[in-house]
């Protein structure tokens, strides 16, 4: 039986590997890139599918993917999300 010390260490490292899994997709990586570098910092999805030379409904599973894992949050603002780091 596990005690609470080591079930807390078995979350954090599941945790850590779903950050890692977020990011070892090189279209994912290339969004975090685009969103970090737009001005003041955060993007909405139309300016990443250029970007990202992908469509919008792709654009839009990588960008949950990578606010679920906590890599950057998103904001509705009327009929438009901008995504920036989750840190921002």
């Amino acid at each position: 039986m596990a005690n609470k010390l080591t079930l807390g260490k078995e979350r954090r490292v599941s945790e850590l590997a779903e950050l890692l899994k977020a990011l070892a997709d090189p279209s994912r990586l290339e969004i975090v890139r685009q969103v970090l570098s737009s001005d003041g910092e955060e993007a909405c999805v139309c300016d990443l599918t250029d970007a990202a030379g992908l469509t919008q409904g792709t654009v839009s599973h990588h960008l949950k993917i990578l606010v679920d894992a906590g890599i950057l949050e998103r904001e509705q603002r009327g009929r438009w999300a901008f995504y920036r780091d989750w840190e921002t």
